[in-house]
């Protein structure tokens, strides 16, 4: 077959075939050098602090060192074209979110497909946002808030960590949903937010609920509301924005792991089995579950199959928000 194809394409199909080669002899013994696990957040978020933990349990797990390289940057977009560009060979995974499928979506100059261009391994977690104010705020319901909003319209202000993150867009739902006018004032990244929040410079903001929470504990912000539909375990206490006036509102961010497309299967169901034994130690599930994050054990399959689901239904949801990066 190959001497009917013209030398160069016939060369660039053995090139294809010896790296395929390569790849099924080195996924036997897999992983045998260390790891990097790639993540868009800059350090010390609670985005950063679970793949440090996956990272840890993977090197027991696997035997090989797994190593964070935090990437920060563009939503994540910087970090996700890492990775799309790495070679397929398990040495370069994801740690994912929600902006793997809304930033195709929002940043027109954002390519990438995020199942064709991916190979999936598994749901980490999902987890709630919190809306929160300043201590010093006037604000002790979302009651009172959308109120002041409705009669103040453009006068409040809400944070985030920049654009198309979850923080970000549970403030856009909360403008259309509550049907106010807030202006967005985007950061980069959540280290530079929270200063400005607790002086008050800001007047409120989406954090996700791990994050706040010792702030919210330590009497530095007040909780208003977290954003899913039913209250969240790690904090009974704070009624859902749903239940406080805004019925519709419903929203949570995800986590998840992926790796470049092509990733030889048997390297693939390594790493899901790892991920999946991971997120059922009792250990980890506990400390997951102290923080607000509820961890999601999935199969590639249903992982793909949910990130193609979560594509969709933000197509319709930003289409209804008229909301673009660019």
């Amino acid at each position: 077959m190959l001497q009917r194809l013209p030398k160069a394409l016939a060369a660039t199909a053995l090139a294809a075939i010896a790296l395929a080669s390569t790849w099924s002899a080195h996924a036997s013994d897999y992983p045998h050098r260390p790891v990097k696990i790639v993540v868009g957040f800059t350090p010390g978020g609670s985005g950063d602090a679970v793949a440090r933990i996956l990272a840890q349990s993977f090197s027991k797990i696997l035997g090989q060192s797994f190593v964070v390289e935090n990437k920060p940057g563009a939503n994540g977009n910087l970090a996700t074209d890492v990775v799309r560009r790495a070679e397929p060979d398990g040495y370069t995974l994801f740690y994912t979110s929600i902006g793997h499928a809304t930033n195709p979506l929002l940043y027109k100059e954002t390519r990438y497909d995020p199942v064709k261009d991916f190979t999936p391994i598994g749901q980490v977690l999902s987890a709630p946002n919190v809306l929160v104010v300043p201590a010093s705020s006037p604000f002790k319901s979302v009651q009172e808030l959308v109120a002041y909003a409705h009669a103040h319209p453009g006068r409040l202000d809400f944070a985030s960590s920049g654009m198309g993150a979850s923080v970000h867009l549970s403030g856009e739902m909360f403008k259309y949903y509550a049907k106010v006018d807030m202006v967005h004032v985007p950061y980069k990244g959540s280290g530079p937010l929270m200063p400005d929040l607790l002086s008050g410079t800001v007047s409120l903001a989406f954090p996700n609920l791990p994050t706040a929470m010792p702030l919210v504990r330590r009497g530095q912000l007040r909780a208003l509301g977290v954003t899913t539909r039913t209250r969240s375990a790690a904090a009974p206490d704070i009624a859902t924005i749903a239940e406080s006036g805004v019925p519709d509102y419903d929203m949570s961010t995800w986590y998840g792991l992926v790796a470049p497309a092509l990733l030889p299967a048997d390297i693939q169901k390594k790493l899901s089995e790892a991920l999946i034994t991971t997120l059922n130690n009792p250990e980890v599930r506990s400390k997951l579950v102290a923080q607000g994050m509820d961890p999601r054990p999935s199969t590639p399959e249903e992982f793909a199959k949910f990130i193609a689901e979560e594509s969709l239904r933000w197509s319709g949801l930003l289409k209804s928000l008229n909301l673009t990066a660019n």
